[in-house]
């Protein structure tokens, strides 16, 4: 049986034919302007930076659990009052998420970090009503399989803005990014996310004092999932609709003891498409 929260998902679209729900909730296939992806620059620059801070710090003996408290800390020292979702951490092989049955599995754990071991870092804080969501991979040590990884995850990323300006669906478009990650020896990960997600809209919400968190996750990712449905989520089942819009793409490869990953903003518009942020985080 699907969990509560997966049959919440499968039915959400229902959700959008309520009347008058589209005054609540900005239509999603919308160009944004100028000042609109500054601010949701600014919040994504701030997550990268607060990752990378975080990484740059982390020694073996190092938990999950800490490594998440240590990013929340510095966001919130940073003016971040409330988050997507919270920060999560994920170490070695849980990195590719081996053990990993359930939602709750998923949270930062007492695992404790290793020499050579590689990670991932994944937040998504609420800056001035911008959400960002961005996923960063690291290793402690020299690994030359992680190097290799990245190397792959960097090609990928310089090839999927062309993905969303070939005509295709974007179940076509998440199949092509699989069989490219296929292609080159590494399983798809990302299949494992709650909903088997590539991606997801990010869009702007009305700041508030409210922080409530259920999984780690804020409820304004419940009130998207709600009003947004299935046109929100980029999956392999997706055969309509216009994607025009700001998505977070969050390709996510296995490889022998670890997974891999980045996650940033990209911008689909008057049929083209690009990061907002024109290098990444690599």
């Amino acid at each position: 049986m699907l969990p509560t929260v997966e049959r919440l998902y499968r039915t959400a679209t229902k959700v959008q034919a309520i009347p008058g729900l589209h005054y609540l909730v900005p239509p999603p296939n919308v160009v944004a302007s100028d000042d609109t992806k500054a601010g949701f620059l600014e919040c994504q620059r701030l997550a990268q930076e607060a990752v990378k801070e975080v990484a740059s710090c982390i020694r073996p003996g190092w938990t999950e659990l800490q490594t998440a408290d240590l990013i929340e800390t510095y966001l919130r020292d940073q003016g971040v009052p409330q988050f997507f979702h919270k920060p999560y951490v994920w170490f070695g092989d849980r990195s590719r998420f081996d053990g990993i049955g359930g939602y709750a599995a998923f949270m930062p754990t007492a695992r404790v970090l290793r020499e050579a071991e590689p990670f991932i870092l994944d937040v998504a804080p609420i800056l001035k009503g911008f959400i960002s969501d961005i996923g960063y991979s690291d290793c402690l040590g020299e690994n030359k399989e992680f190097e290799k990884a990245v190397g792959f995850l960097k090609e990928l990323r310089q090839e999927i803005p062309t993905l969303f300006v070939s005509g295709r669906t974007g179940g076509e478009i998440c199949r092509e990014i699989e069989s490219r990650i296929e292609g080159a020896g590494y399983e798809n990960r990302h299949r494992c996310y709650p909903f088997g997600v590539i991606g997801h809209r990010v869009h702007r919400v009305t700041p508030t004092s409210v922080t409530a968190h259920f999984l780690n996750f804020g409820w304004q990712s419940f009130w998207s999932l709600l009003s947004r449905g299935l046109l929100g989520q980029l999956f392999n089942g997706m055969t309509e609709g216009d994607l025009t819009g700001l998505w977070a793409i969050e390709p996510h490869i296995g490889a022998k003891g670890f997974g891999a990953k980045f996650e940033e903003i990209l911008v689909v518009e008057n049929g083209m498409a690009s990061w907002l942020e024109g290098e990444g985080c690599y």
